[in-house]
């Protein structure tokens, strides 16, 4: 009796475990999801099907049903905008679950029973956060220049802020390059356009704003750069300075508006303050080669050294429209990212969560991953304010 419908289930429960395994390490995710998809859906669909002569035949059947259905679904999701491994999997796995219910030995009883299931969890439940699931479309209005969006209830305490209230930029708080600033700065490893200059970050009317500029510069390290653009840190105003200010952990949030100019890209980041170099690094939000989804990203060093690193995507929105409000709330034991107030995304493996000191950037990078089209010679980033809570 077990075996009768042990066996029959087996494609709807490799399913749901590949689901559960997307949580997990790569070494556990990659295998558990690829058998999945290789043999799941196909097998679950090919038993719908009258019998073909032949375990060959079955086998074929099998494979160009699961191919086809695998395809239909990731074309669905990336046209309606909705696309992320996680709900391909999910939907994925529903179907497949579905066709082993209508197969004997379940039937119609079996099928009935898990539609009756899917109505009642979607019935339930409300609230306003959405875990992992990036590709969801954004319903609440953008926050207008000034509005607040608070941090999350607890025992959260102010420890920095700058609402950009006065008429030039406060260099208490902020430098305006990297910490290997020499006359000027840019990021090589990344084969950027701009070569970042003080003029470039401006503050007036309430905002900072960072201004990209097609304008040729010649760098310190006498390397010509067609850009010129601005960014903010809290870091050094050289090598050997001590750091402004640096944060263990915390909620960090700002009221950005990004350009809508192709071939920029705006990013709202911590790096480490001793090492001065990545991994690790947190960003809270960045743009690249997009302006209507936003990237949610940490990065970790592997086993081996190398720059591991995982990403959830939110969109599409016209984020240059209006100013958005993106959040990281970095604890011990978790990373949760939010957008306009709503959690979007979360990352609990320990070994992504770093524990040193980080300096906060925002920075207007130019070129990456491909050049601004002819006829972009000037792009502007807004913030309205920057804010930094700790327990």
């Amino acid at each position: 009796m077990f075996r009768r419908f042990a066996v029959p289930l087996l494609p709807a429960l490799a399913g749901w475990a590949a689901l559960a395994a997307l949580a997990l390490p790569a070494a556990v995710r990659v295998p558990v999801t690829l058998l999945f998809l290789l043999a799941g859906p196909g097998t679950a669909l090919a038993r719908l099907a009258p019998e073909p002569a032949g375990r060959l035949r079955t086998v074929v059947l099998a494979g160009a049903l699961g191919l086809a259905v695998e395809t239909l679904t990731a074309v669905a999701l990336y046209l309606g905008g909705w696309f992320t491994p996680a709900r391909a999997v999910l939907v994925l796995a529903v179907l497949t679950t579905l066709a082993v219910l209508a197969r004997p030995p379940f039937g119609r009883v079996g099928l009935a029973g898990l539609l009756l299931l899917v109505s009642a969890c979607g019935g339930g439940g409300g609230g306003s956060e959405v875990w992992n699931t990036p590709g969801a479309r954004i319903t609440e209005s953008p926050p207008s220049a000034g509005a607040s969006v608070p941090a999350p209830p607890g025992d959260w305490r102010l420890v920095f802020q700058d609402e950009f209230d006065g008429t030039a930029l406060n260099t208490g708080r902020w430098a305006t390059c990297y910490d290997w600033n020499d006359g000027g700065c840019t990021n090589k490893a990344n084969h950027e356009l701009e070569w970042y200059l003080p003029s470039q970050a401006t503050v007036g009317g309430g905002e900072l704003t960072l201004t990209a500029q097609r304008r040729p510069t010649t760098g310190a390290d006498g390397q010509g750069y067609p850009w010129t653009s601005g960014m903010v840190s809290t870091g050094r105003d050289s090598w050997d300075a001590t750091p402004r200010h640096t944060f263990t952990r915390g909620y960090f949030a700002a009221a950005i508006r990004i350009p809508p100019e192709a071939g920029m890209f705006p990013a709202f980041w911590l790096m480490p303050a001793a090492t001065r170099t990545t991994p690790p690094e947190l960003d809270v939000a960045e743009f690249a080669g997009t302006t209507d989804t936003a990237q949610f990203t940490v990065h970790w060093t592997g086993p081996d050294g190398r720059d591991l690193h995982d990403s959830a995507f939110f969109g599409p929105v016209d984020f240059p429209a209006g100013y958005h409000v993106f959040a990281l709330a970095w604890e011990a034991d978790a990373l949760t990212w939010y957008l306009d107030g709503v959690a979007r995304h979360r990352e609990t493996s320990p070994e992504r969560i770093p524990g040193q000191p980080m300096e906060l950037l925002i920075n207007l990078a130019v070129g990456y991953p491909a050049a601004p089209p002819a006829g972009v010679d000037t792009a502007r980033l807004q913030v309205d304010w920057v804010r930094v809570w700790q327990h």
